[in-house]
């Protein structure tokens, strides 16, 4: 079976689209309602608020590098490509 650039770059396409929608929506929930958040996730992640501020920016940086790595940086590619 062989997948043709047209169905990479549309797959690619989507994965951007999605993850970065996740990455906007996580980052005004974090910007504009800390303590929303916070409230709603204390019970999984116990501690202060300031230490769930930090995790929650560390998750926020690793899921934009991964977000940049495996879905931008491929769509781009293959865009060029195409």
């Amino acid at each position: 079976m062989e997948i043709s650039l047209q169905t990479l770059t549309r797959f690619f396409m989507w994965s951007t689209f999605l993850n970065g929608g996740i990455l906007i929506l996580w980052t005004a929930f974090l910007t504009f309602a800390p303590v929303l958040t916070y409230r709603t996730q204390q019970r999984w992640f116990p501690g202060t608020i300031e230490e769930f501020a930090k995790l929650m920016y560390g998750f926020l940086g690793l899921y934009k590098l991964l977000f940049l790595t495996f879905s931008v940086v491929p769509y781009a590619v293959l865009l060029i490509m195409g």
